[in-house]
């Protein structure tokens, strides 16, 4: 190798540690918002003493997933207010190497005989997320906040209340200018975009639906047709796609279904959702319309092992996803034909990822499921931590980041 090259290759490598951009998992399903890591040699088997890099105890109850970068981990948790009947909503942060918390935050005060939440979530289930030196936290109707990388708090919006059911669950997403959400409560339902720079309400606009059940808790997905920027956003018996910009809506797609979790996945020139409970169907959606395209833009749709919770997961031209119960499917993304569909264990919450080649999928009690990628099944591995777990993975710098009811783990090949 001669020293001009060798300068260029170690220059770039130390760009790459730099920047962050190979190996960060900054929101909800990583760096594309879409359940997608570059990193290399993750473990297929792990359990609690195996390939266990750390263990760390966490505060308080949350099920947000973490996010990770410049070797932190940022986490949100609600825990218990000693003297008092409050929960204090917080923010903390850890040391990617060692696992130890760095700092942590009080954010807001939560009382305890606030609406009830779901067996199922958390009062600190969004998922922060990660722009340069700034950290966005998000508790649904208790407010939204901004925290530069050493914890001071920048801004606090508590402006936008809705009433809940079950909780909050969604994340948000962001785009040039704004950090964007839904806000799916019992009744008026809307989504509304704030200013990142200082919190202020850019824009709210009404979901127009007609359902009966209107709470939902999907995270948006911000995507790019034909050159221009599209938020897509899942709720009761509707989805929509706004301007980041105005709010405006720019078209929608209906359907029966409520509480809808799942975070959209695009390719193809297709959105794919999940269309929640009673009865969830995925549905893939031409995403150059206007209007109202129910009609006309809907490519295929598909019951058989349609997930409620799970987001998808899109590879290529297959099309993952597992259900509720614990179902894995693989389809052609483009057709919705079955590639295959198989068992690979318990109840699911959290949504799979891909790296490395492979699906890794986790069950609500600790059980890791390695697939290896493809239209045909072949399970490599299932690994068990014997710990509750609903959050879903974050992957950075070759390991796996997996929160339990009590613990955050760093799993890494020993």
């Amino acid at each position: 190798m001669t020293q001009a090259l060798r300068t260029f290759v170690i220059t770039s490598a130390l760009t790459m540690i730099v920047s962050g951009q190979a190996e960060d998992w900054p929101e909800f399903r990583g760096p594309t918002g879409q359940g997608h890591s570059s990193s290399r040699n993750l473990p297929n088997e792990w359990s609690s003493a195996k390939n266990v890099a750390w263990k760390q105890a966490i505060p308080g109850q949350g099920w947000s997933s973490p996010a990770v970068a410049a070797g932190r981990i940022y986490l949100t948790a609600a825990v218990p207010s000693e003297g008092d009947s409050n929960y204090s909503l917080r923010a903390l942060c850890l040391d990617a190497d060692t696992g130890k918390i760095r700092w942590d935050q009080d954010i807001f005060s939560q009382s305890r005989s606030a609406p009830g939440i779901h067996k199922k979530n958390s009062h600190a289930s969004a998922t922060p997320i990660l722009e340069r030196d700034r950290l966005y936290v998000h508790f649904g109707h208790q407010g939204t906040a901004c925290l530069d990388l050493n914890g001071k708090v920048l801004w606090r919006n508590s402006d936008l209340k809705y009433n809940p059911v079950h909780g909050n669950g969604g994340s948000p997403c962001l785009t040039d200018d704004a950090l964007i959400f839904s806000c799916d409560g019992a009744s008026d339902p809307f989504v509304a975009a704030l200013d990142k720079r200082d919190g202020k309400v850019l824009w709210k606009v009404d979901r127009i639906s007609n359902a009966d059940k209107k709470f939902s808790f999907s995270t948006p997905l911000l995507i790019t047709v034909n050159g221009r920027k599209q938020v897509i956003s899942p709720g009761s018996n509707v989805v929509c796609a706004f301007d980041p910009k105005t709010g405006q809506e720019i078209w929608r797609v209906r359907y029966d279904g409520y509480s809808v979790i799942p975070r959209p996945v695009f390719g193809h020139g297709l959105i794919y959702i999940g269309t929640g409970f009673d009865r969830p169907n995925v549905m893939a959606i031409r995403a150059d319309g206007a209007g109202d395209v129910t009609s006309t833009h809907v490519a295929w749709t598909t019951s058989r092992g349609a997930p409620n919770t799970p987001s998808l997961l899109l590879v290529g031209e297959e099309l993952y996803m597992v259900s509720d119960s614990g179902i894995a499917s693989c389809l052609d993304a483009k057709t919705g034909r079955s590639h295959w569909q198989e068992r690979v264990g318990g109840d699911c919450s959290a949504s799979p990822v891909y790296a490395d080649g492979k699906i890794y999928i986790q069950n609500e009690t600790g059980l890791g499921v390695v697939l290896k990628a493809g239209k045909t099944f072949q399970k490599l591995a299932e690994s068990a931590l014997n710990e509750r777990t609903l959050a879903s993975y974050a992957v950075a710098d070759s390991a796996l980041f997996i929160r339990t009811d009590q613990h955050l783990y760093k799993i890494a090949a020993q």
